[in-house]
């Protein structure tokens, strides 16, 4: 079973192999006309992804994750195909329909993949170190493509997006060598009550109630943020130069994950949230309060929290999660952090459009403090 760990290592290495990544809101800007409209692709993707959120968690649940695996990779080069057809907004419309679909695919079923794989091997206690190893290859893939796609970005943009299909064909080639854990549990036929005793599980919950309120908050700022980065780099710095900048964060963010089980067992994981989220947020207020040339370089080092961020407060939820529904209540989770990231990211875009790319970023950081203050009251809660 633990083979299933090799291939996630490398599944997830392919599959944030995307060398438009760092061009993604320019590319979308271009094509549709105005910031508003390209963060407008990202909102609409991640809406998909809240609808088909939870049919896709009860479906890994009920019927198995590496089914679920296959049709997420299958959507993947979908989606990358219809963004490199797009003239049109509404071609990259349909291609972010698609993109919601394979998010909503991975989300629930991946970690509970992992999980089950470490439970059948009586390895469970182990999860923090193994999401941490096999979550950095998220951020080395696109270290590695980010740096590919600046070189193929000096011809065209286009270009770069149809090259990105390449690594989602792997990712669908690899599914078919996961094996399917035996300790997946079947839940009954009644898919709404199954769902409404994941939904109660977290209102009854304090500790979940509060990791999952400070993910939805943290994650769809954070996100929404990062996606438009480039936006911003591209005010101070040529196009060619944004994926040096993108290489650099991360890099700062393999290392933050190939480090997170360490990092979580020396320090206090409510510390880490917090002093975490207090950094980056310095660094983002300093970089976009007065830009300048030296600005995506300090923004570039504040994804060195990230990686141990995710993986203390993921395994933090994990534990959290019955076995008969931790597929269900991952993506009821990414349901919630989906619709708010969607609002955030169009509201970003629009006041880049009225103000500038800068401003709209600094002002971002301020309503990161909601999060923080869901990490003290979980801190408060449950001391170690």
């Amino acid at each position: 079973m633990l083979s299933n760990i090799r291939v996630l290592t490398w599944f997830n290495f392919f599959s944030d192999f995307k060398l438009y990544a760092p061009f993604a809101i320019i590319y979308f800007a271009q094509v549709s006309g105005s910031f508003a409209l390209g963060m407008a692709i990202f909102s609409i993707a991640r809406i998909a992804s809240a609808v088909f959120e939870i049919p896709t968690g009860i479906f890994s649940d009920r019927i198995g994750r590496k089914k679920t695996v296959i049709l997420g990779a299958s959507s993947a080069i979908l989606f990358i195909i219809i963004y490199a057809i797009g003239h049109s907004f509404w071609f990259l419309v349909i291609g972010a329909i698609f993109e919601g679909l394979s998010i909503s695919f991975y989300s629930g079923n991946n970690n509970a993949l992992l999980h089950d794989t470490l439970k059948e091997e009586n390895q469970t206690e182990k999860y923090a170190d193994y999401l941490g190893k096999i979550s950095k290859m998220f951020p080395a893939g696109l270290a590695i493509s980010a740096v590919l796609g600046g070189l193929f970005s000096v011809w065209s943009l286009s270009i770069v997006v149809w090259l990105s299909v390449i690594p989602q064909t792997f990712c669908l080639l690899l599914a078919f060598f996961i094996k399917e854990p035996t300790t997946i549990s079947r839940m009954s036929g009644n898919i709404y009550r199954n769902l409404k005793e994941a939904y109660f599980q977290f209102t009854r919950n304090r500790k979940l109630k509060y990791l999952s309120l400070a993910s939805i908050v943290s994650d769809g700022l954070g996100e929404a943020g990062f996606l438009f980065q480039s936006a911003f780099y591209n005010t101070v710095w040529p196009l060619w130069a944004i994926p040096i900048a993108k290489t650099i964060s991360y890099i700062g963010s393999t290392a933050g994950f190939h480090y997170a089980g360490r990092v979580i067992r020396r320090f206090n994981i409510f510390k880490v949230l917090i002093v975490g989220n207090l950094y980056t947020r310095g660094l983002y207020l300093l970089a976009t309060g007065i830009p300048t040339v030296l600005s995506p370089l300090l923004l570039s080092l504040s994804s060195l929290f990230y990686g141990s961020a995710m993986v203390g407060r993921g395994s933090l939820m994990q534990k959290e999660y019955s076995d008969e529904r931790r597929a269900t209540m991952a993506s009821l989770n990414a349901f919630a952090g989906s619709i708010f990231f969607a609002v955030v990211a169009i509201i970003l875009g629009f006041v880049a459009d009225f103000l500038t790319p800068a401003k709209a970023l600094f002002f971002l950081q301020f309503f990161h403090l909601t999060a923080i203050f869901f990490y003290w009251k979980l801190f408060k809660f449950h001391k170690p």
